[in-house]
């Protein structure tokens, strides 16, 4: 790995994936998104900040789960929220 890090990248052994190309949360209440990040923590796949609900900032904040990694095509990276580290995988 590249990048800035922080002890929450270092400690992901195993990038984990969408299980599927959708927001979770959006799709309960009927909306769209731009972006998709998956949850290192719990697996859960939610919206981007550049979407209306930014649903995958608000799920780090409110249950303190501090690393994303993208879900789009072609990406690989991962952020933390608390350190505001990124890096490329």
């Amino acid at each position: 790995m590249n990048g800035k890090t922080c002890a929450h990248l270092e400690a992901i052994e195993t990038v984990k994936h969408p299980h599927k190309g959708e927001c979770e949360e959006c799709v309960k209440i009927g909306d769209s998104w731009v972006h998709l990040r998956t949850c290192q923590t719990c697996g859960v796949t939610l919206c981007c900040d550049s979407s209306p609900n930014q649903h995958a900032s608000k799920h780090a904040r409110a249950i303190s789960h501090p690393v994303i990694a993208s879900a789009q095509p072609g990406e690989r990276w991962l952020y933390c929220f608390v350190d505001e580290a990124f890096v490329e995988y």
